[in-house]
């Protein structure tokens, strides 16, 4: 369920993307000068958004195997997956149980070009990679139910998504229509970074300023808002780096703070 064919025109390599951008701050290589220069500009501006990257992709391992392990989830549909990288969503849930089934999400051709990397399935379970956009919700589901069964629990990650989502565009009611579509006993988990930090929005207005796409930071309420209707699993909605961390995960303050994260059970 991909468009490989027009991948190349959409690609824009004048102006950094925030997939791009993000593999460049994890140090991955799929990247462009554009999109380091505004890496660079970034960290030069706040030096802790590296940091950052590392806590939500640390956030992204424990709340896949709470969901494959304590909550028995075995349907996973990733919205913003993001460029390849270590321990992608499969890589964890089949680690755990290889016949768990997950739908990766994303609109951005490079994300698009490296899909094979995110489609390599136990042979017990499947994956499957949407060229689709998370403001487009109905087609999202449409398609995904070629290989999640929406009868039984889904396990909906929303990390670092919804901050590409401005407030004209409505993130609550792309939400709200996620999690409308999901049967009870299906998990919800979201994080964003937040707007507690003038050097941080500073760092991001820069980003802003250049980018194909602009990232909006929230308050941690309006970011929680986003899973009302749902029974937040504990910690509830705390830092991302506080979200049942492992015992050896202690970091700096700096790495701890400046994001938020919850998952929500839908009854």
């Amino acid at each position: 369920m991909t468009d490989r064919d027009d991948w190349g025109s959409r690609l824009r390599t004048d102006r950094p993307h925030s997939a791009r951008v993000w593999d460049y701050l994890l140090g991955g290589k799929n990247h462009y000068p554009v999109d380091s220069q505004a890496g660079e500009l970034i960290l030069k501006t706040f030096p802790e958004f590296a940091a950052i990257a590392r806590v939500q992709r640390r956030f992204l391992e424990r709340v896949v195997r709470f969901l494959a392990r304590d909550a028995g989830i075995r349907q996973f549909l990733d919205i913003g997956t993001g460029l390849p990288t270590t321990c992608n969503t499969h890589e964890v849930a089949q680690g755990i149980a290889p016949e768990s089934r997950i739908v990766y999400v994303d609109n951005d051709p490079i994300v698009l070009a490296h899909a094979d990397a995110l489609l390599v399935s136990a042979p017990e379970g499947k994956c499957a990679y949407l060229d689709a956009d998370v403001r487009d919700p109905q087609k999202i589901l449409t398609q995904a139910a070629h290989t999640l069964d929406f009868d039984q629990p889904v396990g909906l990650m929303l990390l670092n998504i919804m901050g590409q989502v401005s407030d004209e565009e409505e993130p609550e009611r792309i939400v709200a229509e996620l999690i409308d579509a999901l049967p009870r006993g299906s998990y919800v988990a979201l994080s964003d970074g937040t707007a507690t930090n003038d050097q941080l929005q500073a760092a991001v207005e820069a980003y802003n300023a250049q980018s194909v796409n602009t990232y909006h930071l929230r308050s941690p309420e309006h970011i929680g808002s986003f899973l009302r209707g749902t029974r937040l699993v504990e910690p509830g909605l705390v830092r991302s780096a506080d979200w049942r961390p492992d015992p050896d995960s202690a970091g700096t303050p700096q790495e701890q703070g400046h994001a938020v994260g919850a998952v929500g059970l839908k009854e």
